[in-house]
């Protein structure tokens, strides 16, 4: 048996989905499982012990428009897969699937798509399933008849292989990151797919970077797409010491090894902030337009930082008032949260 899993599109959901393909692994031990995903996240998958492949779905270069599309199906066709299970929500996800003739589809009824799939599951109203979005995912297992209940998560894990882990420091070494023996490395990621409503001043991060370099020796690293060069720029202009820039320098699937190289992670909530959770990173995330209810970081090792306010959550992608969840969150807050995790890795290697 051949199973197919659509993984979601952004970088967040795709961690947040991996409770689901643990979950389809270990009901599935033996048949052959690949995982569809689109270019910038895909990478993410590469070498977990979930999947035996990972396809790629290059929608903005072979696969894109309705040719690219038949394109692709007749590809998935070739492979012969018995199962698809579409953890991504669109119309589309369905489409291809049935274009591809793969037998049995399973996925939400949702998007208009319900007459595309052989068993069609309900989606769960609010509060039928804990508020977490990887509760979501693993719900439409357990209505599938895939797992009995739904089981207690605390934490979602990325594999990092060692030899991953050494490709990452070589590249820091070439980015001027020292190695051993070495400061504190801080990953700090300020920008955010969804949209400029969720990332805290750029000011605020070039203060903050300061802050953590000049009380701890930091090595300050700034990540982010090639998008969000930008931001990280005018945070790297406003700071008066030196951050290392790699916004644009890396790729999704050497994004885990890097972050595991790190001793914490401060961001917004963001894929970045998911992936740094992942692999086992201290995370301090700095929340407000979204509810940390359901897209905080699945980890213990984390502090959430944010500021009530009357409108918020409002999961706008930009803010059409004075963003006040995010200006009146303080540099002192950050600062103090990531002052703990510091503190507590300094002891633990004393």
């Amino acid at each position: 048996m051949k199973i197919l899993i659509r993984v979601p599109n952004w970088v967040g959901d795709a961690v947040m989905c991996i409770p689901a393909l643990e979950a389809i692994r270990a009901r599935w031990p033996d048949p052959e499982i690949a995982l569809l995903g689109r270019e910038w996240v895909s990478g993410i998958f590469q070498g977990q012990p979930w999947a035996n492949r990972v396809l790629v779905f290059e929608h903005t270069r072979r696969h894109r428009g309705f040719f690219g599309l038949e394109r692709l199906a007749r590809e998935i066709r070739k492979e012969r897969f018995d199962i698809a299970v579409l953890l991504q929500n669109a119309f589309q996800a369905a489409w291809l699937a049935w274009r591809a003739g793969v037998p049995q589809r399973i996925g939400y009824a949702r998007d208009g798509r319900s007459w595309l799939l052989t068993k069609a599951i309900p989606v769960p109203k609010t509060g039928e399933t804990p508020a977490h979005e990887s509760y979501y995912y693993l719900e439409l297992l357990r209505r599938a008849g895939w797992m009995e209940k739904l089981p207690a998560l605390e934490r979602i894990r990325l594999h990092v292989p060692p030899e991953a882990m050494g490709r990452a420091e070589e590249f820091l070494d070439r980015a001027g990151v020292p190695g051993a023996p070495r400061m504190v490395r801080v990953a700090m990621a300020p920008g955010a797919a969804y949209g400029s409503a969720k990332c805290w001043p750029v000011e605020r991060y070039a203060a903050l970077a300061d802050r953590l370099i000049a009380e701890f020796g930091a090595d300050v690293i700034l990540f982010g797409s090639a998008a969000e060069r930008e931001v990280t720029g005018k945070i790297a202009a406003g700071m008066k010491r030196k951050a290392v820039q790699l916004a644009g320098e890396t790729q999704i699937a050497e994004l885990p090894a890097l972050f595991a190289s790190c001793d914490l992670f401060v961001g917004n909530d963001s894929g970045a902030m998911h992936v740094a959770a992942a692999v086992g990173l201290p995370v301090v995330a700095v929340f407000g337009p979204t509810d940390p209810e359901g897209t905080a970081p699945m980890t213990p090792r984390r502090t959430l930082v944010q500021q009530k306010v009357e409108c918020s959550p409002c999961f706008l992608r930009h803010c059409p008032i004075d963003h006040r969840c995010m200006t009146r969150v303080e540099v002192e807050a950050v600062y103090s949260a990531a002052r703990e995790w510091i503190k507590k890795g300094s002891a633990s290697l004393a």
